[in-house]
Order: C-alpha cells, then sequence, then structure tokens
C-alpha cells in the first residue's frame, strides 16, 4: 500500500445558504484545488445523503467533474448517511493506496434548510430500518439517543448537567470558528432550561440542520498531511439489535481496526473530530475511542479533559451540535479540521499536535469510519 497525504482542504461557512447544493460543492472544491497547487485530477469522490430527496439532484458527481473542467474522470457518490463523507473519503484513499490514481478530490455537501423541519426529519428517518416495528413506531434519532441518554445516567449516576458541558464546550469552540453555523455565546443555564427536544436532550444537545460543503484533495505524493489508516464499521440498524445501548459497537470496532493500521493508540492521540450528532453521542464517543474508560466519559467532561489543555481536545471545531451538520459534508469537515490543526493554523489550535483522529458516525451505529492523521515535520 502507498502512502497517502492530504494536499488542498477547502470549506464553504456552515449555516443557512441561498446557494445550491451545486453551487456549495464547487466553492468548497475550487478552494480545495487552489490550495492543492490546481493539479491533474485522476478521480471525484462525494459525500451526500439527501440531494435526491430534498434538492431533487442527484449524478452530483459528474456535474462536479463536467463544471471543473476535469474531464472524463470517474466520478462517484457515496451513501452512507451521516458517515457518507468519511465513507467517500476511506474509498478515495484506498484508490490512492492500491495505486489506481495518483490524486483524487474529495467533497461533502448537504442542502438542508430549503425544506420545511418535518420534511427534513422525515427524509433523514430514511436512515433507519423502516421496514421494522421500530419504524412503524415513529422512533426518530432524537428519541434513540434520548433514551440512551436516560440510560446512561441511570447506570453511572451522569446528569443533565454533563450533557450541557458537551454543548458549552462545543459553542466556546465555535465561537472561534468564522465557517461555524452557530457562535453566539451562551451559558451552562440558558443550554439546561433551552426547548426540550425529547427528554433529556434539549435544542441545545442536537446537531442543527444545516447547509455547506467541505472538500479535501489527496495524493501519493509526499507532501501535506500523511494518512496513517482509513477504517470502517458497520453495526445493527434497529435498537432491539443493539447488545449494549451504552457502547457503539461500530465505533469500536473501526477505532480498533485503525489503532491497529497506524501503530498507534488511543493515547497518542493529539486531536480528534468526533460524531457528536447529540451531546450523548460524544460522551459515548470519548470512551468507545478508547479515551476514557467505559462509563467515565462525564467525569472526564466535568474535569475539562477534552477541553484545550486537557488529555485530548474534542471537536475544537464547535463540532456538529455548533459548527453545523450538513449530513454529506460533516465526514470531511471533520478531515479539514485535523489537517489544519496538524499544519499549526487551525482555529482552536492545540499546541503540538503531532496526530489528529477523525470519527464520522452514521445512523444510530450503522456505520462508523476512523482515520488517523500525522503531521509532517512537527
Amino acid at each position: 500500500m502507498r502512502n497517502v497525504s492530504v494536499i488542498g482542504t477547502g470549506m464553504t461557512k456552515f449555516g443557512k445558504h441561498e446557494a445550491s447544493v451545486k453551487s456549495l460543492a464547487l466553492a468548497a472544491c475550487r478552494e480545495a484545488l487552489l490550495e492543492a497547487g490546481s493539479p491533474k485530477v485522476d478521480a471525484i469522490y462525494v459525500g451526500n445523503f439527501l440531494g435526491g430527496l430534498l434538492s431533487g439532484q442527484e449524478i452530483i458527481g459528474s456535474i462536479l467533474a463536467k463544471e471543473l473542467g476535469l474531464g472524463p474522470i470517474p466520478a462517484t457518490k457515496m451513501e452512507g448517511a451521516c458517515a457518507s463523507g468519511g465513507i467517500a473519503f476511506r474509498h478515495a484513499y484506498h484508490m490512492i493506496a492500491s495505486g489506481v490514481h495518483e490524486t483524487v478530490l474529495v467533497v461533502g455537501v448537504e442542502k438542508m434548510t430549503q425544506a420545511p423541519t418535518n420534511v427534513v426529519t422525515q427524509a433523514i428517518n430514511s436512515a433507519m430500518d423502516n421496514d421494522s416495528n421500530e419504524g412503524i413506531s415513529g422512533l426518530t434519532f432524537p428519541g434513540f439517543f434520548g433514551v440512551v441518554a436516560n440510560r446512561y445516567m441511570y447506570e453511572y449516576g451522569a446528569g443533565e448537567e454533563h450533557l450541557a458541558m458537551v454543548s458549552l464546550k462545543n459553542r466556546e469552540y465555535a465561537m472561534n470558528n468564522p465557517k461555524a453555523q452557530f457562535r453566539k455565546e451562551t451559558s451552562l443555564e440558558e443550554i439546561m432550561h433551552a426547548r426540550p427536544i425529547t427528554a433529556p436532550l434539549g435544542l441545545f444537545h442536537c446537531s442543527p440542520i444545516t447547509d455547506g460543503a467541505a472538500a479535501v484533495v489527496i495524493t501519493s505524493r509526499d507532501e501535506g498531511v500523511k494518512v496513517i489508516s482509513s477504517s470502517q464499521a458497520s453495526g445493527p440498524p434497529l435498537m432491539q439489535d443493539i447488545p449494549d445501548l451504552l457502547s457503539i459497537g461500530a465505533i469500536q470496532e473501526s477505532a480498533r481496526q485503525a489503532y491497529s493500521q497506524a501503530g498507534v493508540g488511543p493515547n497518542d492521540i493529539d486531536v480528534a473530530e468526533l460524531h457528536d450528532c447529540f451531546a450523548m453521542t460524544e460522551i459515548l464517543a470519548i470512551e468507545d475511542l478508547g479515551f476514557f474508560e467505559k462509563g467515565t466519559g462525564w467525569k472526564a467532561i466535568e474535569s475539562g479533559l477534552t477541553k484545550q489543555g486537557g488529555k485530548v481536545p474534542i471537536n475544537t471545531s464547535g463540532g456538529l451540535i455548533s459548527r453545523g451538520h450538513p449530513i454529506g459534508a460533516t465526514g470531511i469537515a471533520q478531515i479539514v479540521q485535523i489537517v489544519n490543526q496538524l499544519q499549526g493554523r487551525a482555529v482552536n489550535q492545540v499546541e503540538g499536535a503531532r496526530i489528529g483522529l477523525a470519527q464520522n458516525l452514521g445512523g444510530t451505529g450503522a456505520y462508523s469510519t476512523v482515520h488517523i492523521f500525522e503531521g509532517k515535520g512537527l
């Protein structure tokens, strides 16, 4: 397997845009290509989940290849719910590592705010197994993670204030990120008294409806930020089939694979972007990734171990909760932040960051990707 490196990144502001899904993707791609020195691109991979359902637009890969003047290169759209971006990156990585291509453009994009909330919710629920009693009963993603949060608090003694601490930390990070959706200052009290969504989750505990795009250029050339592992795992799409509600098996397995490939462990990670679709998900993920023992994630949050200066700063971009969550773009946006951290130019820069991790989740644990990166010359 050949070395693979990231040599260019691009990203739109996340939030509400009048621009189309095509225009958002093009903006991120052009920025990434320019930063990479406008290389010859051999293929393009697109992470997108709801383009057909919400924008009436499929074949995004072919459209982008034409608009960018890339010629008759292969163009592929990847769908894996909220893990669409991470899966697209993984496939692009393997095409280079195996010697099929030299340079590949990867972009994630989603346009969501143009549709009413109930329509978006229904579309997002297509990431569940709807041919099941859970689908018929109307289970939603907030409902699932609300159940998980209640169970976690019961088993381990955490409180609602610890969910609020996750949301507050990520908002404090987002306040310094000019591309984040939510940058307004808030407080623990405001978070805890916000409009309820599904007990115990409130408005600040849930990722928002977002438009945006992010892109990276990866290559076999020995430059940029090195990708030292790429992994993916699957898990049960039904709550009733999950053996332990307080662990996401796909995260654990993808992390195990990634650490083994990279020859590192969780204690070697200097900074991480992980999939906080809900505040509860971040607490589960920091445990399933091995940063903290099972049942102690809330204590780590309380002690500030996921903040700047702590054991491992988590979601320094603001995370999905405050940076925003344009579903297909999320996995690539995480990678953009990690690459910027390892180049020493990130918002909320972690001093001396050398190894970074990006973890992208799909569904209630149906997919998880983990990518680990190493900065050059740091």
